[in-house]
């Protein structure tokens, strides 16, 4: 299994972005900058676009499907979301049966702009990274306020039979924290789209603890204690 792994301390300029992204189209999946989402490719159109992205800025744009119903005969190209994230591969491996195993680092988030014809059997759009220049900014210290985020939390966990590392939880910096439980807690294609498009990351931290503490109003007994 050939493996490759690309420097995730590259930094980027707005100017470095590719005006036009091959996207990634995955309800439920979310991916935020400066947070890493490990992908499983095996379709082969998504095989094909990260080929070509290995070889060139290796810059794909993740993003969900549109947030309301479409007719079945869209199933293949389903309404993109206005809003994804462009990410990095940054770390690459091929498995015996063919398929793709990468890391993907996010850089910026975009709002998506027209759509190309198809040249390729992938999706492509112009991306516009204009109003989302301070995500390629390296994090601000933040004030770190997880007291009121940890209860919300354990109930939420105990409500959906979940584990994680608490020790992480507690010692963890607070925007990577917020980051991380974002992408990985089972939120909505909604909640997850309010997370990606929130302004700023302390707007994004007050959004996780709406939906854990929304979450918890309706979900019944109190939880266990977590250690």
């Amino acid at each position: 299994m050939g493996e490759d792994h690309v420097s995730e301390g590259d930094i980027f300029k707005a100017q470095d972005l590719p005006q036009v992204l091959p996207v990634f189209p995955l309800s439920g999946a979310l991916l935020l900058p400066h947070a890493s989402r490990p992908l499983n490719i095996f379709e082969p159109r998504y095989l094909n676009m990260v080929d070509d992205a290995m070889a060139s800025e290796r810059i794909i744009g993740m993003v969900q499907t549109a947030l309301f119903n479409v007719p079945s005969d869209s199933r293949e190209r389903p309404l993109l979301a206005p809003v994804g994230c462009a990410g990095r591969i940054t770390a690459f491996s091929e498995t015996g049966d063919g398929r793709y195993l990468i890391t993907l680092t996010g850089l910026a988030r975009f709002r998506l702009g027209e759509e190309l014809p198809a040249a390729v059997p992938y999706r492509r759009v112009r991306a516009d990274f204009s109003a989302f220049q301070a995500d390629l900014a390296l994090p601000a210290q933040a004030e770190d306020d997880r007291d009121e985020l940890l209860a919300p939390l354990k109930r939420y966990l105990a409500l959906h039979s979940l584990r994680i590392e608490w020790d992480m939880v507690q010692t963890a910096p607070i925007e990577p924290l917020v980051n991380s439980l974002a992408m990985a807690l089972p939120f909505g294609a909604a909640e997850q789209q309010a997370l990606l498009e929130a302004h700023t990351p302390q707007e994004r931290r007050q959004i996780l603890l709406a939906l854990l503490r929304i979450d918890g109003a309706f979900g019944g007994a109190e939880p266990p204690a977590l250690h």
